[in-house]
This record gives structure tokens, C-alpha cells and sequence, in this order.
């Protein structure tokens, strides 16, 4: 990386009532190998700023913001990214750690391809003492392979994004999924109708799924969620297997809220797009009380995998 290809980056990390693993993320970011500016926007969500973060180093600014929009995940992104002033966005959660060398082999992929507007990266992904990596096996991802597949490893904390494309391309993240949750997945599909992203087989992020994630147990929200992106989203038709693992999650929500009759109602509608999903037997177990909606998630978490 030559000294005249280095764009400044501002770096949106929404926070709300984690504030250890918070300076941690900070720290982790400001202590990236990279030659020009990085200047770091912590957004609080719903709970009361601590402007001692706030720090006026030239070359690691950090500013502290309140989110001025629509309360949730989504909004505080958003405040974020219109109080940004770099030429690359990228968002950090505050639970989730950057490991060395994130930010300059991203900027290099990005550089590498001009046509490019979003960039991600492999993780490692913490749970219960285990650590597992997961990296995807490609270096570009279309709207299609979005479509069948959510992708785990494209997770928020690895996103890199040309800030133009956001404030006047493919837009901001979407404010009206209830609750905020899977903002990200829409984002990324969206993102990719523009442009292929970009993608990097080595884990950068170190990210901490924990029982005091935002989404963990909010099974009505998740549900409702889930079935506003299959409304939003008609090409899932498209793809019966992506359209199944997308129904076979609903059930499995239904489920764990104790919607039995919605749970099956969702996993007969799985199984008819997809057989073999495993999500919709999953859903029934659970509405059957033959295994615990806690315990499935706890499986899956130390694999390193999800619902």
C-alpha cells in the first residue's frame, strides 16, 4: 500500500450498555497498522453517552453520538454512517473485536477492484470458551448466492463499504425491519444487487455470540422479522432452498415463542419448497417439547454455526 492510496476511514459502532467489551472494540480499532486517518463514531442506542471515550487524536479521533434515529440497530447505523466523514465506512459492533492487519487488507482488495463498493472478511467466531473460524471460500458473492445462502461469515463487523455507495447508491440500512433484526441480511442483499462484494478468506474479526446479544430469545421479533424480508424480497422465489432456510428459521421462532400452530403451519411450507431442510425438523422438535429451543442454539453456537 503506497502512501497516496490510502483513503480515510470512519468506522460506526453502535453501542448500548456493553461499555467493557466497548473499549475494547475501540481499542482494537484504533490499534490497526494503517497510514491515514481512522476516525471512530460510537453511536448509543437508547442509553446515556459516555464522552470520556471521546478522544481529539488526530490520526484516531473518536467521537461519541447519540442515535438521532429510529431506535435500534438500523438507526444507530445510520446516525453513524451520515456523521462519517471518510471515504470507506466500515461498522464494528461493540461486542466484536478487529484482529491486526483488518483494515489494510481490505483497503488493498478494494483498491484492487475500482469497481468494487463492499468488501468483507473471514471470522472467528467465540462462544462458551470455543473458538472456531469460518471463512467463506470465495472471493466474490452475487445477489443469487445471497439469496441461497445467508452467509454467516459476512457478518457486520467485517464490513468495508465506499461511503458514496451508501449516501448515494445502493442507501443506508433499512429502518423498518422490526426490531432491527436482520438489517444486516437485507443490507447485504441490497448491497449486492448494486455490485458483487468483495470477500477475504481470512478471519479478521473476532466476533462473540453471548446470551446478551441484542436478538437472543426475542423469538416474536425475530419471526415478524424474517417474514417481512420474504415480502420484501419476491427473488427468493427464486431460490427454493434459500426460500426454505429462510421459513424453516420462522418456524424454528415459532417454536421457541410456543406458536405451535405457527411453527407447523412454517415447517410444512419449509419442507415444501426444500425436503432436506433441517431447520423445519428442528422447529418440529421444539414444537413437540422433544428438545429445548436453548439447547439447539447452544449446540450449533459451540460449532461455530446458527440457526
Amino acid at each position: 500500500m503506497t502512501a497516496d492510496r490510502t483513503p480515510t476511514i470512519s468506522v460506526v459502532v453502535p453501542t448500548r450498555d456493553r461499555p467493557e467489551l466497548l473499549r475494547e472494540a475501540i481499542a482494537a480499532i484504533r490499534e490497526q497498522d494503517y497510514p491515514a486517518v481512522v476516525d471512530v463514531v460510537v453511536v448509543y442506542d437508547q442509553s446515556t453517552p459516555d464522552t470520556a471515550l471521546a478522544s481529539d487524536d488526530p490520526h484516531r479521533p473518536v467521537r461519541v453520538i447519540s442515535n438521532g434515529r429510529t431506535a435500534g440497530l438500523a438507526g444507530a447505523r445510520n446516525s453513524g454512517i451520515l456523521a462519517a466523514t471518510g471515504e470507506l465506512v466500515a461498522f464494528c459492533d461493540d461486542d466484536d473485536r478487529w484482529l491486526p492487519g483488518k483494515l489494510a487488507a481490505q483497503v488493498d482488495e478494494l483498491l484492487a477492484h475500482p469497481d468494487a463498493e463492499f468488501v468483507s472478511c473471514g471470522i472467528q467466531v467465540s462462544y462458551d470458551g470455543t473458538v472456531n473460524d469460518r471463512v467463506l471460500d470465495l472471493d466474490s458473492v452475487s445477489l443469487a448466492a445471497l439469496l441461497r445462502d445467508r452467509m454467516t461469515e459476512l457478518h457486520p463487523s467485517t464490513f468495508l463499504i465506499r461511503r458514496a455507495a451508501l449516501v448515494d447508491g445502493f442507501g443506508l440500512v433499512d429502518e423498518e425491519i422490526p426490531g432491527s433484526y436482520a438489517e444486516d441480511y437485507e443490507f447485504l442483499l441490497r448491497a449486492a444487487r448494486s455490485a458483487p462484494l468483495r470477500n477475504l478468506r481470512t478471519p479478521y474479526v473476532l466476533v462473540r455470540w453471548h446470551k446478551r446479544s441484542y436478538f437472543a430469545q426475542r423469538w416474536d421479533t425475530i419471526a415478524t422479522a424474517l417474514q417481512w424480508l420474504l415480502d420484501r424480497y419476491p427473488e427468493f422465489a427464486t431460490e427454493p432452498a434459500g426460500e426454505a432456510r429462510v421459513a424453516g428459521q420462522i418456524a424454528f421462532a415459532e417454536a421457541a415463542a410456543g406458536h405451535r400452530r405457527g411453527a407447523i403451519r412454517w415447517a410444512r411450507h419449509t419442507l415444501a419448497r426444500n425436503p432436506r431442510e433441517p431447520r423445519a425438523y428442528l422447529a418440529l422438535a421444539v414444537a413437540s417439547r422433544a428438545v429445548r429451543p436453548d439447547l439447539v442454539l447452544r449446540t450449533l453456537h459451540k460449532r461455530g454455526r446458527g440457526i
